[in-house]
């Protein structure tokens, strides 16, 4: 390697490890006050809050290696053209694309490690994140408690409207449903003017003292009229105390991977379980749409032909769609079937003429009812299938995700070395704006093709690749005007013509003046 090639890779590197080391501190305290709220009052031991931290680390290397190789390339190239290294380069013949070959060999192979970092660091430590957040939620029941809300603590289900005092012990307007062990259903309630939650260390019971309050408790009666009669039995009290095992809630093992998700597989796996996922999917499908034919009688329909019971002519050729709306048609009918022929022309009225008015009622109600009942199913098994066309959408993503991080930190860099040398700027200042302005257009560029893509509006090729095609047009843009030594755009053609015309306003105006 030479001099010159050692000296600008040194550069570049030094300021990159800089700018990694500031950035991720950054997204790591900003990640802390997002998680402050699942740790806050758990007694959580320190050493798993390192661990939790530790393998918070690579899942932020998504945002912070693209930001670091803008900023680092703008930095390092502004630094170069502001001390005029760039023009003693050219003095002696060496271009731009020359200077950036070293760095160019870098930031491939630095892309090849991305990758790698992508498929295999990056869902270990996004699976050890998920279990831990789920294994630490679970620590205190006690905190779960969330105002306006019922939140399931044991064996009971309880809604308070406010909470007070240390650590939230005293509460107000307490509603109560405890789960009954032997009936189905929640049998029992107790409501609260207020009440208080005390418990002593080492203790895995949980007190709950209630004051000013009734118990009402359900009835098992033989008949409905019974339960009429006597829906319930009302206590009132002053000063309740229930008390609640949490053996098992604070029983948590923080160790515990058993929860599994597509972020946590690398893109093996992720296309295994997509292939399964998308049979399962068209299965399912392709299932519930023969249901829903064989329930409304459209297969009959299409297999038989309806006669006139008296002359027993041959039906016309019809439509699919005529024959959808004789799907209801029951077979207690007095109608003679033949073979349909789905060419028919006949609309749905002449042959709904052709019944007596009582079997057109008939018909006409077994329709509606069928369709009334159909419906809200449908809407149902629709949202169903909705989620998982989400679902299967979020799996392809992540597939492409995985490749598209090292072609961004590639391109990014092309964008980052030639605009460095445009401005021709270095330090923290206008580097770090233009490095904002740049990322955070990138970003939400990302996360608006990504929330379009889950929804099935774009392909889910786009919602991955989507910010990184728009960036490679202004890669090559940029990396032109750089080596032809032209600035970021040429405004001649808008501010030579102004020029112009203000020299031949001042022009006219002079020569107005001297003839006076």
């Amino acid at each position: 390697m030479k001099i010159l090639d050692r000296y600008i890779l040194t550069s570049f590197i030094k300021t990159f490890l800089s700018v990694f080391i500031i950035l991720m501190f950054i997204f790591i305290l900003q990640s802390v006050w997002r998680f402050i709220e699942e740790f806050a009052g758990k007694d959580i031991d320190l050493e798993i809050l390192s661990k939790f931290l530790f393998f918070l680390l690579p899942n932020l290397i998504p945002l912070v290696l693209p930001l670091t190789i803008l900023l680092t390339s703008i930095m390092t190239f502004g630094s170069f053209a502001e001390q005029y290294e760039f023009a003693a380069m050219k003095s002696a013949g060496i271009s731009l694309q020359r200077a950036m070959r070293s760095l160019i060999f870098f930031i491939i192979l630095l892309g090849g490690v991305t990758f790698y970092f992508a498929n295999t660091v990056i869902p270990y430590a996004e699976g050890k994140v998920l279990n831990m957040r789920k294994n630490i939620a679970q620590v205190k029941p006690s905190m779960a408690i969330v105002e306006g809300t019922f939140n399931d603590l044991g064996n009971i289900n309880i809604k308070v409207s406010k909470k007070s005092g240390p650590n939230g012990r005293n509460l107000e307007d307490v509603v109560i449903h405890k789960k009954s062990d032997n009936r189905v259903g929640n049998h029992t309630v107790i409501k609260a003017n207020h009440g208080e939650l005390e418990s002593s260390e080492n203790s895995d019971v949980l007190a709950l003292i209630l004051y000013n309050g009734n118990y009402y408790d359900e009835l098992v009666t033989r008949t409905y009229q019974q339960k009429q009669r006597a829906p319930f039995v009302k206590t009132a009290f002053d000063t309740y105390v229930l008390n609640l095992d949490l053996s098992d809630f604070n029983d948590v093992d923080l160790e515990d991977e058993s929860l599994r998700h597509y972020k946590m597989l690398n893109t093996s796996e992720l296309k295994i379980q997509l292939d399964s996922f998308s049979t399962d999917y068209s299965v399912n499908r392709e299932n519930y749409d023969r249901i829903i034919k064989q329930r409304g009688g459209l297969q009959r329909a299409l297999n038989t032909n309806a006669s006139d019971s008296n002359t027993k002519r041959k039906l016309p050729k019809r439509s699919s769609t005529d024959n959808s709306k004789l799907a209801q048609v029951p077979d207690s009918l007095n109608i003679t079937k033949e073979p349909y022929d789905l060419n028919s022309n006949l609309s749905i009225d002449s042959l709904f003429w052709e019944f007596r008015s009582r079997q057109r009622m008939q018909i006409f109600n077994v329709a509606t009812n069928s369709v009334n009942s159909i419906i809200p199913q449908i809407g149902s098994k629709k949202n169903q299938f909705r989620q998982k066309e989400v679902y299967l959408n979020k799996i392809e993503m992540s597939i492409h995700s995985k490749y598209a991080l090292p072609f961004a930190c590639i391109i990014l860099f092309f964008v980052g070395a030639p605009l460095g040398a445009i401005i021709r700027k270095g330090g923290l200042g206008l580097p770090m704006v233009v490095a904002i302005v740049i990322f955070l257009t990138y970003h939400f560029i990302g996360l608006f093709a990504s929330n379009s893509a889950e929804g099935g509006s774009i392909p889910p090729f786009l919602g991955s690749w989507l910010s990184t095609i728009i960036l490679f047009p202004l890669s090559i843009f940029l990396t032109y005007r750089a080596t032809t030594d032209q600035g970021f755009v040429n405004l001649d053609f808008i501010t030579t013509p102004i020029e112009k015309l203000f020299k031949t306003i001042k022009t006219k105006v002079f020569n107005i003046r001297s003839k006076k």
